[in-house]
C-alpha cells in the first residue's frame, strides 16, 4: 500500500473538546477520507497500553490499532479524496511522539481543539462517572491525579492534566507548518462557520455538511437502569458490540435518541474545584490568549478577570 494513502491531516485532541462532532463532519465530505473507526491511537498506542491499571482502561484500549499494518488497513478504501485524516485526541497529551508522527506522514496539517478547560475537565469527570469507572466526588478526584498517574491509570483519568494546554500546543506548532487551533465554543456556537475554515485549512470545498444542526456526545449524566447501562458502562459486551456494528453517524444518532429520555442534571462543579482549576490553570490560558490569540471570550469569568487585571 502507498504511503500517499495514509493521513495527510490530524486532529490531535484535546480530549473532550469536539473531536467526535468534527469526525463526523468531516466525514460528511465526499473529498475528505475519515476511517470507519474513530479515535486510531495509532501513533500512541505503545504508551497507552502501559497505562492500564485503572478500572476498564483494558476493555477500552482494546480497539487501539499497534502496527503499521493496522494503520494501513484502516486507510484501505481511500480512492481519490484530497484529505485523509485520522482524529485521535490522545496525540496531543504526548507530543514526544511528534517525530514518529513527522517520520510516518512526513509535513501532515495538524487541527487542534480547545474548550474551556474546566468545562472540559469536568466534562471527562462525568465521562467516567456515568460508565461507573468514577466513584469519588470531582475535587477529591483531581487531588488524586498524581496518584493515578503513579499507578499507570489511563491518560483519561488526568482531568487537570488534559486541561493543561499550552506546552503541547506549543510543541505541535513549533513542529509542524500548518497547524490550526479552533475551540468547542466556536464549533458549538457557529458550526457552519467553524466547519467551513476547517473545510478551507484542509483546501477542499466549503460546503455546508448535510449533518450541520446534529449534536454528537451530549455528556452529561444519566438514570441508572438497563438501557443506560448497556449503552454507556464499560464491558466486555459494549466492546464486542462496537467491533461487529461500527459507530457510524446514524448510529450514533440513533443510540443518543435511545438515553436522551434518562437524561438528568449533571450537578455544578463546586466553587472549592473551580477554584483549584482556575488557580492551577490561569497561567497556562493567559499564554494560550497572549501567544497564540485563542478566544478564551467564553471561558471562565475567572480567566478573564485575570487577563483585565494583566492588561489595566
Amino acid at each position: 500500500m502507498s504511503k500517499n494513502n495514509l493521513p495527510n491531516f490530524i486532529v490531535v485532541g484535546f480530549p473532550k473538546c469536539g473531536s467526535t462532532a468534527l469526525h463526523y463532519y468531516l466525514e460528511s465530505h465526499p473529498e475528505i477520507y475519515m476511517p470507519l473507526q474513530k479515535e486510531l491511537h495509532y501513533f500512541t498506542s505503545d504508551k497507552l497500553l502501559k497505562l492500564n491499571k485503572g478500572p476498564g482502561d483494558k476493555e477500552v484500549k482494546k480497539f487501539m490499532l499497534t502496527s503499521l499494518i493496522e494503520y494501513q488497513k484502516a486507510y484501505k478504501n481511500v480512492r481519490d479524496e484530497k484529505a485523509i485524516g485520522d482524529a485521535s485526541p490522545s496525540y496531543i497529551n504526548h507530543p514526544d511522539k511528534i517525530p514518529f508522527i513527522k517520520e510516518t506522514l512526513k509535513q501532515t496539517k495538524i487541527i487542534i481543539l480547545l474548550r474551556d478547560p474546566i468545562k472540559r475537565a469536568y466534562s471527562n469527570y462525568l465521562h467516567l462517572l456515568r460508565e461507573k469507572r468514577e466513584h469519588l466526588p470531582f475535587l477529591e478526584a483531581l487531588e488524586e491525579e498524581d496518584n493515578r498517574a503513579k499507578k499507570k491509570y489511563s491518560d483519561f483519568w488526568y482531568y487537570k492534566y488534559s486541561s493543561t494546554y499550552f506546552e503541547k500546543v506549543d510543541k505541535f506548532k513549533k513542529s509542524f507548518d500548518e497547524v490550526l487551533i479552533i475551540t468547542q465554543e466556536e464549533l458549538n456556537n457557529d458550526t457552519i462557520k467553524t466547519v467551513k475554515k476547517v473545510y478551507s485549512f484542509l483546501d477542499v470545498e466549503e460546503i455546508i455538511p448535510e449533518n450541520a444542526d446534529q449534536r454528537y456526545n451530549a455528556g452529561g449524566i444519566y438514570k441508572d437502569n438497563f438501557i443506560t447501562n448497556l449503552l454507556l458502562k464499560q464491558s466486555v459486551f459494549r466492546s464486542t458490540l462496537k467491533k461487529l456494528i461500527p459507530i457510524t453517524p446514524k448510529m450514533k444518532g440513533y443510540k443518543e435518541k435511545m438515553i436522551a429520555k434518562y437524561k438528568t442534571k449533571a450537578p455544578a462543579i463546586s466553587e472549592e474545584a473551580e477554584n483549584y482549576l482556575v488557580e492551577s490553570l490561569k497561567e497556562d490560558v493567559l499564554k494560550l490568549n497572549q501567544v497564540y490569540n485563542v478566544d478564551i471570550s467564553n471561558w471562565n469569568n475567572k480567566f478573564k478577570k485575570q487577563l483585565t487585571k494583566i492588561y489595566n
